[in-house]
């Protein structure tokens, strides 16, 4: 187990704690005394941050291979979950495992720390593959939406989630103030962040919708509101947890608010599109993982790709 993290994490982990507590206070004190407005799905979106911050620590107690194995274990769920939700014809069930044989092979590249088969692996290769395999099958008919629906979902549940693991490989010493779990903490931090931030100010200011066809429930206010909360976040802890000057700092905060809200309603449109209210069931009483994964399909590999060029 690693337990000799910088200091800075050390400190981080301990302040999510803190937030976490404070929030879980903070969402009981507010139902008592508004008890005409419904803050249950604060409440349960505190206890599944609570989730997610213990599976990010144990992954970082542990080495690189463990905490890849566990975000790896993450994307399949998550890919599991996504293809639950889509129709799929009978004869593009031999394609889904070579889909689904994708996710350890992706995760071996991050693993290996093979950034130029990591980046081109599934819009390049996989990209071209599945369909050359669809194709032999001889089913002509719904081809295009298959392949489309099987291309996106492995995008974004394995692709764009797979960008957080490959954080654990970047060079640590160009990173001095977080070491390698830095970049990774502050991305999943401020992007849980927005998402709070977000719901706050839509409940307290918000009356012009946003998007009102998609989520009806995200104003105008909400989205400024978080954005702005977020930009401030992250040039405050820019300096403890990454390499990013204050000018990049305040680029990524808005960079991370922005993408977080488009993630959120990218994944609202889909469920709408499919009729379901819920990604699945895997959280109970909450939703399913998309749910909560999806302002990150954004973030990770936006985020990453803003890091990776500015210092590594």
């Amino acid at each position: 187990m690693n337990f000799n993290l910088p200091h800075s994490v050390q400190i981080a982990f301990i302040a999510i704690g803190v937030l976490l507590a404070v929030g879980s206070a903070v969402s009981i004190v507010l139902q008592r005394l508004r008890p005409e407005h419904d803050y249950r799905e604060l409440r349960q979106r505190v206890k599944t941050w609570w989730l997610i911050v213990a599976v990010f620590a144990v992954a970082v107690l542990f080495n690189r291979t463990v905490s890849v194995i566990v975000l790896g274990f993450i994307s399949f769920l998550a890919f599991k979950e996504y293809l639950s939700l889509i129709p799929t014809r009978r004869a593009d069930h031999r394609v889904l495992f070579w889909a689904y044989l994708a996710i350890p092979a992706q995760f071996y590249w991050v693993w290996m720390g093979w950034y130029g088969l990591f980046i081109v692996f599934i819009p390049v290769y996989m990209f071209l593959f599945l369909p050359m395999r669809m194709i032999l099958i001889g089913q002509t008919q719904g081809f295009l939406q298959a392949i489309g629906s099987l291309h996106w979902g492995l995008m974004v549940t394995v692709f764009s989630l797979s960008h957080m693991a490959f954080m654990l490989a970047l060079p640590p010493e160009n990173n001095p103030a977080g070491g390698v779990m830095g970049l990774l903490i502050y991305l999943v931090f401020l992007t849980e962040i927005n998402d709070v931030a977000q719901y706050l100010w839509g409940k307290s200011l918000g009356k012009r919708k946003i998007v009102p066809t998609v989520s009806p429930n995200k104003t105008v206010a909400g989205f400024l509101g978080g954005v702005a909360s977020t930009t401030l976040l992250a040039a405050v802890l820019a300096p403890w947890l990454t390499p990013l000057t204050g000018l990049e700092a305040l680029g990524a905060g808005i960079l991370i608010g922005a993408a977080g809200f488009v993630g959120d309603v990218t994944i609202s449109a889909l469920k709408r599109d499919l009729g379901v209210k819920d990604s699945g069931s895997l959280l109970p009483g909450h939703g399913g993982l998309l749910d909560r994964l999806d302002s990150l399909t954004y973030t990770a590999p936006l985020f990453f790709h803003y890091a990776y060029f500015l210092h590594y």
